[in-house]
């Protein structure tokens, strides 16, 4: 078994499918069941479904809905190079515009959505899926899973930095006073960004809403006050005219793709966020109101730069008169701050998904509400991105040239997230072959083309995500495999809990009153601090609970497979909790409220023991020397396990080993 919660004590490691007599299997959703996920609007009324569809405008799109500011200005800035004719102009909006209905529309919103692992997605839900769906464990599928976050992870650095700075810009158009100060201006607003996450998103959360509904609605005016400059703007409809503008500009056609994938970025939190609000909200959100405003706002910014090439500039800003240039850029900047702040918290979400799943090392988690699970505050993973937000701002220096580092990473997510949903469509929905390669593939032959633009800006700053990529896996894969021999080198030196039990009935250990709690990842064998205990204590319990976490592959569990209870003896009780990968394991908790199932238990009597090792590098180790450090380095980045398990500090008892790997 993986060692995900460190090789000090307890882990939470990842059930693959669960056999008769091991409790309840993981439930991986069909794609047509549990449609709103957790906190659905399933069984509620129209004004509750209201409310989701306007909430996730504020937090799911903000992403994709600044994009407007930047995509359109670096696509034709490429194509400027002999002079823009307007069939180009008309080409470019043409491939914003089915760029939004193919990759977006169909391929998120109306298909992907409905493959939900009980009402979740993204990356490593579509993973832990697409696990179930094979009935095995894959190698390969878990490859797929870690690059996906590891890409994610790229993607969630530069868009707080490409989004603030593209929006701050805004200001030399104001006045050049400006300009020498737009840096200072985006780093402290960054800064501040960064600072304020510690105090939780909550109240926050209150005015995205409000403010990215207003944003949709003004740049949905701007577009339409525009699209009259040159109404011939509007065969952009026309998929052909984005097709021949790609075959005739040869291999510059090629490089603008690269461009045009900028309005698509942030499509996978459609994904990603759909159990916080549901799959039908985020689609009706998307249809109604998210999806039309970019699609006029591109027309507009085509027809303003038809009418007037000097446009092309800015033509975003460009298109609010000279009064609202100054509102419209602090609206923008409060959009693009909003955009940044749910890639943060999503970074949040994912790294406790990768924590739970057994991808990284524990990390101290914080919850900042206490209604709401999802609301989590990770210091490690804050104060890592404000460092690479700030190193690229300070890198690139304007929006124009971080851009040529935007692209990559999520276009190779998306070819992550189609590799994944060929298998669930296949072997859970049980779609033909035939048909199930003929969409995906239509997809990829996409994704690989934009994947494929975006590696010629490689050098130009595309090995910023490609070299965090390559980082996050390297880590993921390293923990993985260190946890993994680890925990087989303690199985094979421990003994049997059955083992254990005969002994001591048959010996005379002095016995105490109150209740021993030892976790473990291995409830089979002996764990080492309840052998360190009677070895130098020599001393045991009168009641001895062993208990093991276990994280599912499913998002949540429901309360009723919460635990299972086996009785060992009279004095050795087994217990293993069940943990979704979107939960957070608090041991005393769930101790409680077994009380209801008859067992005994009583926090201010009850001792919680827990070992902490120390990692020595074996002289005969199974990985390399490099790896083995990184690992023991990982393994001290690690949380407490009594903040983590949420265990009182008064009830823990720490015994000490050291281990080899």
């Amino acid at each position: 078994m993986v060692d995900n919660a460190n090789p000090d004590n307890l882990q939470s490691v990842p059930q693959r499918g669960a056999g008769p007599g091991e409790g309840p299997a993981p439930v991986a959703g069909d794609g047509h069941s549990d449609e709103h996920g957790h906190e659905s609007a399933q069984g509620h009324g129209h004004g509750n479904f209201l409310a989701l569809a306007l909430a996730s405008v504020g937090v799911v799109y903000g992403d994709i809905g600044t994009s407007p500011i930047y995509a359109l200005r670096e696509s034709l800035t490429h194509a400027a190079g002999g002079g823009i004719q307007p069939s180009d102009v008309i080409g470019v909006v043409s491939l914003l515009i089915w760029a939004l209905f193919v990759t977006v529309t169909l391929k998120y919103v109306l298909f992907l959505m409905r493959a939900d692992n009980k009402g979740e997605g993204g990356t490593l839900a579509l993973m832990a899926l697409a696990q179930n769906a094979l009935g095995r464990r894959s190698s390969g599928v878990i490859f797929l899973g870690i690059l996906g976050a590891a890409l994610f992870a790229g993607d969630a650095i530069i868009t707080p930095a490409i989004s603030v700075l593209s929006a701050v810009e805004g200001l030399k158009l104001v006045t050049p006073f400006f300009e020498p100060y737009v840096l200072v201006i985006t780093v402290v607003i960054l800064i501040t960004l960064f600072s304020v996450q510690k105090s939780g998103t909550a109240r926050v959360a209150n005015l995205f809403s409000p403010i990215m509904i207003l944003w949709f609605g003004s740049i949905a005016v701007m577009g339409v006050t525009h699209i009259g400059d040159a109404p011939e703007i509007f065969y952009a409809f026309n998929p052909f005219q984005g097709i021949h503008f790609l075959f005739s500009h040869g291999l510059v056609g090629f490089i603008i793709l690269g461009s045009v994938f900028l309005a698509v970025t942030g499509a996978e939190a459609l994904y990603a966020d759909m159990g916080h609000f549901g799959r039908s909200p985020i689609q009706v959100a998307w249809i109604v109101m998210v999806l039309p405003s970019l699609i006029l706002n591109y027309l507009g910014q085509g027809a303003l730069i038809l009418h007037d090439r000097e446009a092309m500039e800015n033509p975003f800003f460009l298109m609010a008169p000279q009064w609202a240039l100054l509102p419209l850029v602090v609206l923008a900047t409060l959009a693009t701050v909003i955009a940044s702040q749910a890639t943060i918290t999503g970074a949040f979400s994912l790294a406790r998904q990768a924590i739970q799943l057994g991808l990284l090392p524990r990390l101290d988690i914080q919850h900042t509400s206490s209604t709401q699970e999802g609301q989590i505050y990770i210091p490690r993973v804050n104060m890592l991105m404000l460092m690479g937000v700030l190193l690229l701002v300070f890198m690139f220096k304007s929006s124009s040239s971080l851009a040529a580092a935007y692209g990559i990473a999520v276009t190779a997510s998306l070819v992550v997230d189609s590799c994944l949903a060929y298998v669930v469509v296949s072997r859970l929905w049980h779609w033909p072959r035939w048909g199930t390669g003929l969409l995906v593939g239509s997809f990829m032959t996409i994704e690989l083309a934009f994947f494929s633009s975006n590696l010629i800006k490689l050098a130009d700053g595309g090995w910023v995500p490609v070299l965090l990529g390559i980082a996050m896996v390297v880590i993921m894969w390293t923990w993985m495999r260190g946890t993994r021999l680890l925990e087989s080198r303690v199985r094979r030196d421990s003994i049997p809990m059955t083992s254990l039990i005969r002994m001591l009935e048959k010996g005379k250990t002095t016995r105490v009153a109150g209740t021993a709690v030892f976790l473990t990842s291995d409830p089979e064998v002996a764990p080492a601090a309840l052998m360190h205990n009677l070895k130098h204590n020599k001393v045991l319990h009168e009641r001895v609970f062993i208990i093991s976490v276990k994280t599912l592959d499913m998002p949540r569990v429901p309360q009723q497979h919460r635990y299972e209870i086996e009785y060992l003896s009279a004095d050795f009780t087994r217990i293993r909790l069940n943990y979704g990968f979107m939960e957070s394991p608090r041991v005393p908790a769930a101790l409680a409220s077994l009380r209801k199932a008859g067992l005994k238990y009583d926090i201010m009597t009850t001792s919680f023991f827990l070992g902490r090792r120390t990692i020595k590098i074996s002289s005969h180790s199974d990985m390399p020397r490099w790896q083995d450090k990184l690992f023991i380095m990982l393994s001290r980045q690690a949380a407490n396990a009594t903040d983590f398990f949420a265990i009182p500090t008064d009830r823990v008892v720490e015994l000490g080993a050291q281990v080899t790997v």
